[in-house]
């Protein structure tokens, strides 16, 4: 049988300083539908790195000129 993936999770401050953006803006993005939030209600937050990952990468700057 195969396990579930396990998530790697980290706090809304390195969420944050993962992607390069304020707290404020990760919890945009949670109530936006963007980002994955976990933890229980009434609990500190966490966010997959992995995904964090793929949106740091998305919003990397390009060379100006090139199109994303």
């Amino acid at each position: 049988m195969t396990k579930p993936p396990r998530h790697r999770l980290v706090p809304t401050n390195v969420a944050a300083l993962a992607v390069g953006v304020s707290e404020a803006t990760i919890r945009k993005w949670v109530s936006r539908g963007k980002i994955t939030r976990y933890g229980a209600p009434n609990c500190r937050s966490a966010f997959d790195i992995d995904e964090l990952t793929q949106i740091a990468l998305r919003r990397s700057p390009r060379p100006s000129g090139l199109p994303r």
